[in-house]
């Protein structure tokens, strides 16, 4: 049996009842979004490809529905499956692959949808959203440079949003990943997690997403807290959160990126568990209503 603190529930719900849905986030119809997402197998041409494409799209389908069903607001479509990763750019079979698929999922559940393409592809995301109608793309290297598992990723917004206005795709939002997990940041050390974000508001992205330091770690609370200071962004959790401490972080955040906790075991890699998916969704509710 899950417990949790009579406080802290009350707390968060005080919180939750006073903060308002934030402009970027009005697409989802709620005021802190639950965004499932979906790990997409191995894509043509990568190490661990192999399954046709259709296998894929299919699989990626059902996943939707799953979380449509639950009373998930969104979904997310990431190549994670597609290791080593390749830095900062990908092949065309790998934007035409997640294309078809990205679209496949947002004809069959209409909700708002996004797309993450590793490792920091994020031009090849964009032209993936435009083409599959989605709503926003999550993004790597936005401001700051850091150096992740690929090696050194550089800032982009700057080319990143001339695209955007170069394929005229500029209602595909951008989501930038600050103090990125599974990466080192020694080089912006004496750069805080705040100034990051505001950073990423002042180079004109769309939301901020916070995570732990690795895949399936919640960030810290006190991160949370500080990116919250420091930005009129939306704020958007990004790994980690769990049913289990889902009451710690509803009141600080604008919305929630899950799905290691909708895995078997809670691991990312594992089956899509509808009944993880049902439990967390049932703690979502009596949280924010």
């Amino acid at each position: 049996m899950l417990r949790f603190p009579i406080g802290s529930l009350v707390w968060a719900v005080r919180l939750v009842s006073c903060r308002e849905m934030p402009a970027d986030l009005k697409p989802f119809g709620v005021a802190r979004p639950v965004i499932g997402m979906i790990h997409v197998g191995a894509l043509p041409g990568t190490p661990a490809g192999g399954g046709g494409l259709r296998e894929l799209e299919a699989r990626a389908v059902r996943e939707a529905r799953v979380y449509r069903d639950a009373g998930l607001h969104g979904c997310m479509l990431e190549n994670m499956h597609d290791t080593p990763y390749l830095r900062g750019g990908v092949g065309p079979e790998i934007v035409a692959a997640m294309a078809v698929i990205a679209r496949a999922v947002k004809d069959a559940v209409r909700l708002p949808c996004g797309v993450q393409i590793l490792a920091a592809a994020n031009r090849e995301a964009l032209a993936v959203a435009l083409a599959a109608g989605l709503d926003f793309i999550r993004a790597e290297g936005f401001s700051f440079a850091h150096v992740a598992d690929e090696g050194l990723i550089q800032s982009g917004a700057a080319e990143l949003l001339r695209y955007r206005r170069a394929i005229s795709a500029e209602h595909v939002q951008i989501w930038a990943d600050i103090k990125k997990k599974h990466s080192s940041h020694a080089i912006t050390a004496d750069v805080g997690i705040g100034e990051t974000a505001h950073a990423v508001e002042f180079m004109r992205g769309d939301a901020v997403v916070v995570t732990g330091t690795v895949t399936g770690d919640p960030p810290r609370p006190e991160d949370v807290r500080a990116v919250r200071r420091a930005t009129a962004l939306p704020v958007v959790l990004g790994s980690g959160i769990t049913a289990a401490n889902l009451g710690e972080f509803i009141g600080e955040a604008d919305g929630f990126i899950v799905g290691s906790e909708f895995k078997a075991g809670g691991r990312w890699a594992g089956a899509l568990d509808a009944r993880r998916v049902k439990r967390f969704m049932a703690r979502y509710s009596s949280l924010a209503h």
